[in-house]
This record gives structure tokens, C-alpha cells and sequence, in this order.
């Protein structure tokens, strides 16, 4: 029956009421923390700045390569097999074996459960290919081994990313991957993409090692230069630390010279090895070198045992800051290009909320003049359901500070047109269930509930579309779904109870009437 009970009545207006009281703050400021929620802004409504970003993945390739190198020598010398004459190129491995010993090798690569080449069971390919001839042999990443590394990579390189953009604390980002090389940053908000772009184009791969006394370059040592240009000096290849023993990076001042430094904290194997090298190195220089350049060269005056240090190089607040940044998010498996860059001015999405406003408007006005022109009073409760139901959505958007794209609006819109889609089919249904049905309130009741089937089955199809899009789209596509989800299920409130229950105070109160509809 049309019976709803007081409890159920005070839920109904309690949850309508919190739920507009969220929709409403994106318009009201009100002084309260606790409800202190709004819809952000996509990129294409606030404006912000757009970075497709290519990684290259040589040095990832050839870093596998090197570490297969050490993997193969250390495995065949168990197996009693004689390799020798080691060349790594840009893209395989090449060796030279006895000519006693070259079936039994290849039969080890070639082995189905091959410990040395793998993933043959998983995927049906070996992660190396090789080529034999004349004892010879050339092994290189198989397609499916490169793709995994690639994906790997990539991978971590998108986790890096978000690590360094959430630091800056840009408004909901979006990040996303495409294809297994590129990485797409959207940046509601920002009209300056320059401090981004100078920590995304950073590898950040930081490593400590001793400058030694030679002067030209030996083996096992390498000539770099100060990021400042003023002066090369010749540094042993040992790497004494890297960034991955690093537990925190953070900007401070000296207090012996004023000078702002990045103080950083060791894990514990880092502060046990940069003890013992500090302990043997006293009285010479540790450079601290970034992506190839020495950021600081201090001299060891005594063993540094605490897990802590500074780095220091003439630093500006503000590159110190990012320098720590860059630190704590730790370093990107390979270098990061930008390959396009687009920046979207606000008036562009101002013109898209103001064209979508409009839509919404003219739908909303269509919507309700039919209403009232085919159904009279239960029109206009039709109308006063759906305007509750705009609240809702937008409520619950605001309650999970969804972010809210042109595409969402168009999911908005089309909510409006849906949400009267079931009034129409409960009004219809009630006008024949009253030809065979002389008690009004059994018509009305009958009509809700022999028309809930069909809405639930079309509104069910509907958001089983919705989370389809939703998982298998990316981007404006997620906003159309989820604006669209969430408007089927305020829908769905808004007709059973809100629409209901104002149907129900009317028709109780003019049952006597000969044509309620």
C-alpha cells in the first residue's frame, strides 16, 4: 500500500537534506570544516596544463643486459662450462664458448624449464632468443621479454611520477599510462608546467663515490663535472651509496653558515655503509652526483656513523626543496621526454561549464513543461523528484570530491532526461490499473509496483553500460560513466521514495476524487 511509516520519512528527508546540504557547498561557502567538500574541475572545465611523456628505455635494456652478463657467468661456471670473451652491444649479449660445450649450452637456453631463460611455461617464450654460429653465440631480449621489461618499467616510472606530482600537491592529477612507453599527466589548475616539467625531465638517480687523486682517467674511473661548470674532476666508478638507501630528503638551513641544505636520512644498511666508507675515506672528497653531474663534493673530515648527512651546493629555497622532492620520490628507471605539451586556459572551460549549463537549463525546462502537460499535479511531483534528484547527484559527487569533466556534465544532462523515464512509465501503468480498479489508492499502489521490473531491468542495463565504460575506458569516458552511475541510482531514490511519498500524501488526501490522473 501507499504506507510509508514515520521513521522511514524522517530517513528519507534526512538523507535528502545531508546530501543537498553537500550540493550546495559547491555554491555557498559555509563556515564548517567538517563539510568544507567541492566538485573539483577537470582539466577541460578549470584549465591546466597537459604532459605526454615518453620514456626511453635503452638504459633499462642495457642495465638487464649487464646484470645477465654476471647471471651467466655465474651460472655456466656452475655447470662447469667454459664462456669467455664477453661483449655487451646497444641490444644482445655475444660470447664465445669450447666447441665441446656449445650443445650443451644451447640446450640449457633452449630447455623448456630452462633456469637461465625463463618464462617458457608461462607465456610460451623464453625471455632470451640466441643465435649460435662458429661457437659463437648472440643472445637478445625476445619480444615478449622486452615487453615485460617495458611494461616493468614503465610501471614503476608512472608510480615515480605521481610520487613527485602528489609532493607539489596539484589538484587531483591524472595520471594515466599509454601504450607501453608513454605516460599521460593532466594538471587541473596549473598554468605554469615549468617547476613540473623540470622534475619530471629528472632522472634523480643519485649516487655517492669518492673523487680520487689521479689525473686522467683509468680504469675504473670516470671524469665528471660540477653542475655548475667549475671544475671537472676524475671519480671512482665504486658507488659508495645511491638514492634507494635514502629514507627521507627534507630542506634545512645550517646554522653554521646560513646556508640552505637538503638533510637526508640513511635506511639501515645505507648508515652501515656510509660509516664504513666515511670510517677509510678521511681526508678526501665524497662527491654527491644527480644524473651524472656533482651537486657537492664536501671532504670527509671524520666517519659520519649516525645514518644522517646534508647535501649542500649553493641551493636556493626552492631548489633545495625540489631537489629533497625529487629524493624522497626516489629515481625514475630511465629518462623521461616530453614529447607534447598543451596548456588550457581557463576561459576555454569557463565557456564549456557555460554551454553545459545552458544544455542542462533548455533539457530541465523541456523536461518539466511536459510533465506538467501530460500529468498536471503528478507532474509537477515529477518535476520537484527530479529537481531533489539533481541534488543527489550532485551531493553525492561532492561528498567523494569527484572530479567533474565536460563529459561528466553530459552525463549529468542525460540523467535529467532518464529520471523522468520512470515517472512516465508508473503514470501510465496507474492510469490502467484505475480502468479496472475502482479504489484509487490500490490503482496507485498497484502501478508502482507492477511498473518496478521494468524500470529496475532498463536502469540496471543501463549501469551495467556504465560500469562497462568505467573499467574499460580512460579519461572523459570515466566521467561520463561514473556522472552517469551515480545519476541512475539518485534516479532510482528519488522516484521510490521521494516521488512516492508525495505521490502517496496526494492521492491519501483526494482519494474521493473521481480522476486523480
Amino acid at each position: 500500500m501507499l504506507y510509508f511509516s514515520k521513521i522511514r520519512i524522517i530517513s528519507v528527508f534526512l538523507f535528502t537534506f545531508i546530501l543537498s546540504y553537500f550540493a550546495l557547498s559547491n555554491f555557498t561557502k559555509f563556515d564548517d570544516n567538517f563539510f568544507s567538500k567541492n566538485i573539483n574541475l577537470g582539466l577541460d572545465l578549470q584549465g591546466g596544463s597537459y604532459l605526454l611523456l615518453e620514456i626511453d628505455n635503452k638504459p633499462v635494456v642495457t642495465l638487464k643486459l649487464q646484470s645477465k652478463i654476471i647471471e651467466f657467468k655465474k651460472f655456466f661456471k656452475d655447470q662447469n662450462l667454459i664462456l669467455k670473451n664477453f661483449l655487451l652491444d646497444e641490444n644482445s649479449i655475444n660470447f664465445e664458448s669450447n666447441s665441446n660445450d656449445v650443445n650443451k649450452i644451447k640446450n640449457i637456453l633452449d630447455d623448456d624449464n630452462s633456469e637461465i631463460n625463463r618464462y617458457f611455461h608461462q607465456f610460451k617464450t623464453h625471455e632470451f632468443n640466441f643465435i649460435e654460429e662458429n661457437n659463437f653465440f648472440k643472445i637478445s631480449l625476445s619480444n615478449y621479454g622486452l615487453i615485460l621489461l617495458k611494461n616493468s618499467s614503465l610501471d614503476q616510472a608512472i608510480e615515480i611520477v605521481r610520487r613527485r606530482v602528489d609532493e607539489i600537491g596539484t589538484n587531483e592529477p591524472n595520471i594515466l599510462k599509454r601504450g607501453n612507453d608513454r605516460i599521460l599527466v593532466e594538471l587541473p589548475g596549473l598554468d605554469d608546467p615549468g617547476r613540473i616539467k623540470s622534475l619530471l625531465g629528472k632522472t634523480a638517480n643519485l649516487t655517492f663515490q669518492f673523487i680520487t687523486q689521479n689525473s686522467e682517467e683509468s680504469f675504473g674511473t670516470e671524469k665528471l663535472q660540477f653542475e655548475d661548470g667549475s671544475e671537472e674532476v676524475i671519480v671512482s666508478k665504486r658507488i659508495i651509496l645511491n638514492g634507494d638507501n635514502l629514507i627521507d630528503a627534507k630542506t634545512t638551513v645550517n646554522p653554521e653558515t646560513n646556508e640552505t641544505v637538503v638533510s637526508f636520512n640513511l635506511n639501515r644498511v645505507g648508515a652501515k655503509k656510509f660509516a664504513k666508507a666515511t670510517t677509510t675515506g678521511v681526508g678526501k672528497r665524497l662527491a654527491i652526483i644527480l644524473d651524472g653531474k656533482i651537486i657537492s663534493a664536501p671532504g670527509v673530515r671524520e666517519p659520519i656513523i649516525g645514518g644522517s648527512g646534508q647535501i649542500s651546493g649553493n641551493f636556493t629555497f626552492q631548489s633545495a626543496t625540489d631537489l629533497a622532492l625529487l629524493l624522497r620520490s626516489g629515481a625514475l628507471p630511465a629518462p623521461l621526454n616530453i614529447i607534447e605539451e598543451r596548456t588550457v586556459g581557463p576561459d576555454l572551460g569557463q565557456d564549456s561549464i557555460d554551454a553545459g549549463i545552458l544544455s542542462l537549463i533548455i533539457g530541465f525546462i523541456l523536461v518539466v513543461l511536459f510533465m506538467i502537460y501530460k500529468y498536471k499535479i503528478f507532474g509537477l511531483i515529477a518535476n520537484f523528484a527530479l529537481i531533489i534528484n539533481l541534488f543527489l547527484l550532485i551531493g553525492i559527487l561532492t561528498l567523494f570530491e569527484a572530479t567533474l569533466t565536460l563529459p561528466g556534465i553530459a552525463g549529468i544532462i542525460l540523467t535529467v532526461g532518464m529520471a523522468v523515464d520512470a515517472n512516465v512509465l508508473i503514470f501510465e501503468r496507474i492510469k490502467e490499473e484505475i480502468k479496472n480498479e475502482k479504489n484509487s489508492i490500490i490503482a496507485f499502489d498497484s502501478g508502482y509496483t507492477k511498473s518496478r521490473t521494468t524500470i529496475l531491468d532498463a536502469n540496471i542495463t543501463t549501469l551495467i553500460a556504465a560500469f562497462i565504460l568505467f573499467f574499460m575506458g580512460s579519461g572523459p569516458v570515466k566521467g561520463f560513466s561514473v556522472t552517469l552511475a551515480v545519476g541512475i541510482l539518485t534516479t532510482l531514490f528519488s522516484v521510490y521514495f521521494i516521488a512516492r511519498l508525495f505521490t502517496a500524501f496526494y492521492v491519501i488526501k483526494n482519494k474521493h476524487k473521481e480522476k486523480l490522473i
